[in-house]
């Protein structure tokens, strides 16, 4: 993909996959095939495994969306990684779907001459989160973690790769450890491969809060994830475009690179269903191009090739949003953000959490007393602490466990949370730990 398209005009991405499979009214037969039609399981609904058994309806839509005039269209492979084709029973086919998407889209996009055209390989969320528990009554629990998610990531993105897509599209992260896992696998894949294929990540803010499912602001949600060399980060779903409106305004002000936004058509119904017109989508669409907010616009749920053709007229001949020169200073992150600016004279760093320098933290943590524990870390944000320096280095302990659960636990209490965390040890394997486990951006590692 050439970067510098960017520089010339608004980019249009397409809308969606599944609304747009709904209109053919599909049978079990059709996503079941000649392949799967003795499964052992029902598999209507899972739209990626279009892809082997009804490719020429996933070409079509494709073929719809460009002809609407969007530049860049998704691979259908929102669930196409083995986390989630689990419920299914067909995990073991992830790289086969998404191989096959990649060369149905890009298929597609071949066929035009009259522009560029370019296809992004989705990687959804997952349906688990590394983050959360599924248990209310068992904060520290998960069921699912940073390494089978990278494992699950990068056979997905080996297959859209082994496609020909143009760029990696990590999409609708509601967990910033899900999508730390996912920028992992993609760079190891492309240096594995000694390629560079542009990566783009778009976060979806859950409600009106301004917060990730996960518990980010949309600031923190960046400062996690800007480490990755990304060409582009957004927002999508959850949201319609009048109600993105604010957090997109937020990101653009933060990000030095790309944003773009692909909101929803308005918000569900009472029948979950997306009414907003094309026309209308599109009057608040060329605001966010006119206001200086965006790179490159689309559509999420609800969205249709009526909705990208009033949308691509809409911002045709308005300019790209001018990428800010933002200052380059520490940026960290927990919950919330934080900036070291010059002008601080001193940054307030919270050493209770630390068994190396706290006698009663070490007893506590000894006993198994996480609950109390936690209460030293709120105690030091009550008093001022804008980072919490975290060590679990003592003889008798199982350092790498200790750091995992206190840390899991501390993401279960967002007035915790929201500030950095300073992961600090003397051992390689409980710096590892810590990164796997953290969502936000750490302040600093300690390697003593």
């Amino acid at each position: 993909m050439n970067k510098a398209l960017f520089k010339e005009k608004i980019l249009v991405l397409d809308g969606a996959m599944g609304t747009m499979v709904q209109s053919y009214n599909l049978t079990e037969g059709d996503f079941r095939g000649d392949r799967l039609k003795d499964h052992g399981k029902d598999l209507k609904g899972n739209n990626d495994l279009l892809c082997l058994t009804r490719p020429d309806v996933v070409g079509e839509i494709h073929q719809a969306y460009f002809d609407a005039g969007a530049d860049i269209v998704e691979t259908n492979t929102f669930n196409a990684n083995a986390i989630s084709q689990l419920d299914y029973g067909t995990e073991a086919l992830s790289y086969d779907i998404n191989l096959e998407a990649a060369k149905i889209a890009k298929s597609v996009a071949k066929s035009f001459s009259d522009k560029p055209r370019f296809v992004a390989g989705a990687l959804g969320p997952t349906n688990r989160t590394a983050s959360l528990s599924p248990d209310v009554n068992n904060p520290g629990l998960r069921n699912t973690d940073f390494d089978e998610l990278k494992s699950a990531y990068f056979e997905q993105a080996k297959g859209l790769m082994d496609g020909d897509v143009d760029l990696f599209l990590v999409e609708t992260v509601f967990d910033t450890l899900n999508c730390k896992a996912a920028l992992y696998a993609i760079r190891e894949l492309l240096e594995e491969r000694e390629s560079d294929i542009p990566i783009f990540v778009s976060g979806t803010i859950t409600d009106a809060s301004g917060r990730t499912l996960s518990g980010q602001t949309v600031e923190a949600f960046w400062h996690s994830i800007r480490h990755a060399d990304l060409l582009a980060v957004g927002l999508n779903c959850a949201l319609g475009a009048e109600q993105m409106r604010p957090w997109l305004s937020e990101l653009s002000n933060a990000a030095d690179i790309n944003v773009f936004a692909y909101p929803n058509a308005g918000l569900p119904n009472e029948f979950g269903e997306y009414d907003q017109s094309p026309e209308a989508m599109a009057e608040v669409v060329k605001e966010f191009a006119e206001g200086g907010l965006v790179n490159m616009v689309g559509g999420c749920c609800g969205t249709t090739p009526s909705h990208i053709k009033a949308i691509a007229d809409a911002v045709q001949d308005i300019n790209p949003r001018q990428i800010p020169i933002i200052d380059p200073l520490t940026k960290l992150s927990g919950l919330e953000p934080v900036t070291i600016r010059p002008e601080s004279n001193f940054i307030n760093v919270g050493e209770r959490t630390n068994v190396t320098g706290s006698a009663k933290f070490r007893r506590l943590i000894k006993e198994d007393d996480y609950e109390e524990a936690l209460s030293v870390a709120r105690q030091q944000i009550e008093n001022g602490a804008q980072i919490i320096d975290v060590n679990m280095d003592e003889g008798l302990l199982d350092s790498e466990q200790a750091m995992e659960t206190f840390l899991r636990l501390i993401a279960a209490e967002p007035d915790i949370a929201k500030v950095p965390i300073m992961v600090d040890s003397s051992k390689w394997t409980v710096l590892e730990v810590g990164l796997r486990i953290y969502k936000g951006k750490v302040s600093s590692i300690l390697f003593l």
